[in-house]
Formats: structure tokens, C-alpha cells, sequence
């Protein structure tokens, strides 16, 4: 049997890098998962290393075993990471151990991919502004810096770097293609309901999104993220090749991925795309049938409540009906063609808009359908899963050993609510000395963390503030930002729990310490406002959801992370409200199985933004008060990093100073 154990030594020294308790724990961890055929969560904090600590294991099982072992991340930047770095590291280091080289691959989405029929025929041609190159070249050379043309460019930049990937046998990935915006990209993809199947598309014999299966069909290790894994779930294990062992990485984020790859939206402006494009084929009377549900559409949605529907006979189900039932005919009226590519696309996006009118008609008891209103979108009809637990247990830990990985899954202290979410009860939880398990049978590791929360950082709690009310930041909340930030000299990321808030404070801070520099999500791009945020002094950059998780600053740049109030759901998300009240109705505790979870798990992720290298050091100001008076205080702070606690501001504004060098 291969040593895992001796590649990940051999990885850890290939990088410079030196042996970690945490990691080793890991790695021994997955292995024994593997070879007992259980399932493993695994919370393994910020420095441990844990993509070799499961890649080790992962490739000594490919090699003793000639199977296929997944991986499956959250974003597209440990995607890359993995792809660039981690991956190659350790199959060196699986050929310096075995003599054996298994073989990588990268599995994508397919609008992750260029579409050769898409962006050889001129692209969408219900856009109308690009109909082909020549057209958008003409467009170009006519305008000066406007907005068709900077598109144009863009699209044929696209376009050519298409041809030059198809005369070099590459993959078209979106992730190396020349800079673009989402309109130029779909101009040169495609939606996956719409695309004509490699044996009707004319250039089906150079698909890219075939020949990326192509390669992940020979490749021993995949690796893939939480949508595609959703798709595979939901449709039978198609989207995946067959594989006999899965490692989820940020696990934490793969409830959020799955329900949104389940979740489908409604709206007037898709129904008419759809019924303009099949005018063509159908016959006056069903063709102006087709159009007259947009309007009916609209109508219902204007007369909907912005919340969730429940009533059958409500505005949205009765027309949804309606539209399911000409969307049906117009369908059959398309027939089934394949010798005509426009006419095959125009039939997928009609079944698109049947099912998901179906799915709304159909009000089911596991689905929740809602109605919002954003300026850009207006009105929207969603349908979402009430609950993902049943699909995750079914089509993914009933399919074979499962690891779940991440910095954040203990919540509360436990392992049991992360676990209960993805469908993996508490019943079915294994005691190390019980032995054998069935397929759901899971062990829960805490592999720690490198760093010493204690010494490095403080959590302070502001349990001298109001608590937060709904009319944005207390004057006192304001002042205490201001002061915090004055003695961190900037250096501070806050995370607030609205736009709203993040700009009050961010206006606040402007005005009373006019020496700093405040950066506000919103004032650039994030990436932009990022890298000045780590790259200039005296910075504080404060903003809102995607800071939470999505941003690194080590070091000095980010001394001081300010959350304003607990990251509870909005009372108003129709989502999380209807799995509360299931959890309420079902004899649980709603608030703390789904409200005070997604906020430990927030939390969690807000607070671990301050210590990323073992060198950190700093304070998470909590803001809201509660997180020491409440009842439900004691599960949150559990859920946070070990920092050493304290409700005095003076302590914390002393020990940023002291940071910067001032002792007076």
C-alpha cells in the first residue's frame, strides 16, 4: 500500500515547507475515510495546509487502486491554485515516492468554455447589437470609446482567441482568455439548455467542453467545483465522470452552491427572448398566444407580494400555469429537429420556460417560490429547495466516501449542525471504538490551527453599545468605528451587514480622520480596491458580503477587523424563513438550526479575515452586543476562533496602538 504519509513529506519539502501536526492529522484522517469506505468531516484552520493534507491520501489511493478520486472547491481561486501549484507539487512528489505519475484534470461547467458554434456564427441572435464580426468591426470604427465599441473590440479579441485555441487543441477556458466582461463572454458561450449536442453541432467534432471530458474521462485525480457537483446530483451522476471516492473543499460554502444550481428564476423579458425566437415556426394564433403570457407574466408578478407564495390561487401560480401549459404547445409545435440549429435552440429555451413555469405551477412542498424587485431585474418569480439535505445524502455520501474540509465547520463547538445541513444525521455519527458503519456513517476531526488565537489576536465585544436597529448605525456605533480605526492608523477591514451601513461608515470615518484613507465597496472594482488595501498604509477598506469570505490580507495591511451586528438572516429572505419555519414545524428550533447557524458560520468567516500567517497580529471589534448578553451569545462565540476576549474598549484601542508603536 502506498505511503501517504512519505508524499506528503515529499510534497511539504518539494515547496521548502516543514512538517505540520494539523496536516499529518489530516492526511491520516482521509486515508483511514478512504480505506474504511466512511465519510469524514474534516475542520482544518486557516495555515494548516489541508489541500495536500487530502491530496496525499487522494493520490496514494489512485495509485493502489486505478480509481478516480474528486475534488470539488468553491471558488475559482483555489480552483487555480490547486490546478497551478498544489497539484503538480504533490504528483512530484508521488513520482518521487512510487515511480508513478498520475494523471490531473480540471473539470468546468460548460459555460466555463468557449462555444465554437456561438462564436462562429455571430452570437446571440436575439441581442441584436453583435450580429457578426463585420457588423461589430463597422460598429467600432464608427464610434469613438463608447460602449459598442469597447464591446466590439472585446468580442472579437474573443473571437480570434477562440480560433487560435481551436487550431492549438486547447480548452478555451474562460479563466485564459483575454480580459472581457460578461456580455462579451456570452457572445462567444453558450447556456447549456440551449446547446445543439455534439452530434447535431458542426463543430461538434472540435467541442471544447467534449474534449475537456475527453481529458478529465483519462485523468485519475479530478478536479471540479460545487455547481457541476450540484448538476451531477440532480441529474443522475451524468456530469461527472464515474468516480469512486469525493473530497469537498470549503465545505462550508457547498449548502449555499447546491441551492443555488437549484434554484431557477422567472421573468417577463426571458419568456418573450423565448417565444421571439420561435415565432418563426409557429402559427399566428399560438405565436401571439406565447407573447400574450409575457404580459400575463408581468402582470402577476406586479400583482404579487414581495415575499414568499403559498397559495395555489394566488397572481404567480395561476399565471405560471398558463404559461406551462402554451409553453407546452409551442414546444410540440417546435417538434423535435435536428438538422436545424436555430430552430434546436429555440426549443430548448421554450423547455427551459416550461419547466420552470411547471416547477412554480406546481407549488410542491419541498420548493419555496418567492417574488423580489431589484432595479436592474424588476420583478423576479424564484423557486428554490426548501432543503438540499436529502439530494446531498442520496446522490453524493450514498455514492461513495465523502470528505468534507474546511476552516469553518464546527459550529457552536459541534460538528453536528454542518453535518445535519448536508444531510448527514446525527444518529449516523461514528464513536472511533464502535467500528463498522453503514453508508452514511461519518467521523467528525478538529485537526486545529498553526496559530495561537490567544497570543495573536483579541475579540472585543462592544457591550457597552445599543444594540443595532433598523435605522442604520447608532451615533455611538459611529464613534466607536472612528476610534478604533484612528488607533489601528487604518489597517482595518469592516464587514458590515448592509451597503447602507458600510457607506454611513465609511462617510463617518472621511469626515473625522480626514489623515486616512477610507475605501468603500462600491467606490472601484473589489479587486482593485483590495490591492490598494494591502498595498497603501493608513487604508481601512470597509464593505459587505463578498469581504466576508472572499478577501486575504496577511499582515500589517489588516490589524483590526470591525464587524457592525451579528450576520443573522434578513427577516425578509423568504428562503430562510421557510426553512425555519419547517424546522419550527417539525417540533426543532429554527432560530438556532438555521438563523444562528448561517450566523456562526458568518461569523466564523468574517472574524478568521485577521489572522492569516503565524506572524498576525490584531483585534475583531464585534459591535453588536448582543454577542455577549444574548442567550444564543455563548453558541456564536464558540463558533469563532480561540482569540483572547475582552468587552473593554480602552484594552482594545491600547493594544492597536501598541501595535503601531505608540506605548504612550
Amino acid at each position: 500500500m502506498t505511503d501517504h504519509g512519505a508524499i506528503l513529506a515529499a510534497a511539504v519539502g518539494d515547496i521548502g515547507g516543514e512538517a505540520r501536526p494539523g496536516q499529518q492529522a489530516m492526511a491520516e484522517a482521509v486515508a483511514a475515510a478512504f480505506e474504511a469506505d466512511t465519510h469524514l468531516l474534516v475542520q482544518a484552520g486557516t495555515g494548516t495546509g489541508k489541500s495536500l493534507g487530502y491530496l496525499a491520501p487522494a493520490l496514494a489511493r489512485c495509485v493502489d487502486t486505478g480509481e478516480v478520486v474528486v475534488v470539488a472547491t468553491a471558488t475559482l481561486a483555489l480552483q487555480a491554485q490547486l490546478a497551478n501549484k498544489d497539484i503538480p507539487t504533490a504528483l512530484d512528489a508521488v513520482e518521487e515516492v512510487t515511480g508513478q505519475r498520475p494523471k490531473a484534470a480540471i473539470l468546468k461547467g460548460r459555460t466555463n468554455h468557449a462555444c465554437l458554434y456561438r462564436a462562429r456564427s455571430g452570437g446571440d441572435h436575439d441581442q441584436g447589437s453583435l450580429v457578426g464580426a463585420g457588423a461589430v468591426a463597422e460598429a467600432a470604427a464608427r464610434s469613438k470609446g463608447d460602449e459598442v465599441s469597447r464591446l466590439g473590440a472585446e468580442v472579437l479579441a474573443l473571437r480570434e482567441w477562440v480560433e487560435g485555441e481551436a487550431e492549438r487543441g486547447g480548452l478555451a477556458d474562460r479563466d485564459d482568455a483575454p480580459t472581457h466582461t460578461a456580455r462579451g463572454w456570452a457572445q462567444v458561450s453558450i447556456p447549456t439548455r440551449e446547446c445543439l449536442g455534439v452530434t447535431a453541432c458542426p463543430f461538434g467534432a472540435e467541442c471544447f467542453v467534449e474534449r475537456s471530458r475527453e481529458v478529465a474521462r483519462e485523468a485519475d485525480l479530478i478536479v471540479t467545483n460545487h455547481a457541476l457537483l450540484a448538476i451531477n446530483a440532480m441529474h443522475g451522476g451524468t456530469a461527472l465522470p464515474e468516480h469512486a471516492a469525493l473530497v469537498v473543499d470549503e465545505a462550508h460554502e457547498l449548502v449555499s452552491r447546491i441551492t443555488t444550481a437549484a434554484t431557477d428564476e422567472l421573468t417577463p423579458a426571458v419568456v418573450d427572448r423565448a417565444a421571439r425566437r420561435s415565432l418563426a415556426w409557429l402559427d399566428d394564433d399560438l405565436g401571439m398566444d406565447f407573447l400574450d403570457q409575457v404580459e400575463s407574466l408581468r402582470e402577476a408578478l406586479d400583482e404579487s407580494e414581495l415575499t414568499r407564495i403559498t397559495q395555489a390561487s394566488a397572481p404567480l401560480p395561476y399565471a405560471a400555469a398558463a404559461l406551462r401549459d402554451v409553453a407546452r404547445k409551442v414546444a410540440s409545435a417546435l417538434g423535435k429537429v435536428t438538422d436545424d440549429p436555430e430552430r434546436q435552440q429555440a426549443t430548448s429555451a421554450v423547455k427551459e420556460v416550461f419547466d420552470v413555469a411547471d416547477r412554480i405551477a406546481a407549488l410542491k412542498e419541498q420548493d419555496v417560490v418567492w417574488v423580489t424587485e431589484s432595479e436592474i431585474m424588476g420583478r423576479t418569480a424564484y423557486v428554490a429547495p426548501l432543503n438540499v439535505a436529502g439530494l446531498l445524502r442520496e446522490q453524493v455520501f450514498g455514492q461513495g466516501p465523502t470528505v468534507l474540509t474546511s476552516a469553518t465547520l464546527t459550529l457552536g463547538g459541534a460538528f453536528e449542525p454542518a453535518a445535519g445541513a448536508v444531510g448527514l444525521r446525527a444518529a449516523d455519527r461514528i464513536d472511533d471504538a464502535s467500528g463498522a458503519a453503514d453508508e452514511f456513517g461519518w467521523r467528525g476531526i478538529d485537526v486545529g490551527s498553526p496559530f495561537d488565537y490567544r497570543k495573536q489576536g483579541i475579540l472585543y465585544v462592544a457591550r457597552r453599545l445599543p444594540p443595532p436597529g433598523r435605522d442604520g448605525l447608532h451615533e455611538k456605533t459611529l464613534a466607536e468605528i472612528a476610534q478604533l480605526v484612528w488607533a489601528a492608523e487604518g489597517r482595518a477591514l469592516g464587514l458590515f451587514a448592509s451597503r447602507r451601513a458600510a457607506d454611513q461608515a465609511a462617510e463617518y470615518c472621511r469626515r473625522e480622520l480626514p489623515e486616512l484613507t477610507i475605501l468603500c465597496q462600491g467606490d472601484a472594482q473589489l479587486s482593485e480596491l483590495t490591492r490598494r488595501f494591502l498595498e497603501e498604509p493608513t487604508t481601512a477598506l470597509f464593505g459587505t458580503m463578498s469581504l466576508w469570505q472572499g478577501v486575504d490580507v496577511p499582515g500589517e495591511a489588516c490589524q483590526l477587523v470591525i464587524i457592525d451586528k451579528i450576520p443573522f438572516p434578513r427577516p425578509d429572505d423568504p428562503l430562510m424563513q421557510a426553512r425555519k419555519k419547517a424546522v419550527d414545524d417539525a417540533g426543532g428550533n429554527g432560530f438556532m438550526s438555521v438563523a444562528a447557524t448561517h450566523a456562526a458560520l458568518l461569523l466564523a468567516q468574517g472574524a478568521g479575515r485577521l489572522i492569516r500567517r503565524s506572524e498576525d497580529r490584531g483585534v475583531v471589534a464585534m459591535l453588536d452586543p448582543r454577542l455577549d448578553t444574548a442567550r444564543y451569545g455563548s453558541f456564536l462565540t464558540a463558533s469563532l476562533p480561540d482569540f483572547w476576549t475582552t468587552t473593554d474598549g480602552d484594552v482594545a484601542v491600547s493594544a492597536l496602538r501598541r501595535l503601531r508603536g505608540d506605548t504612550d
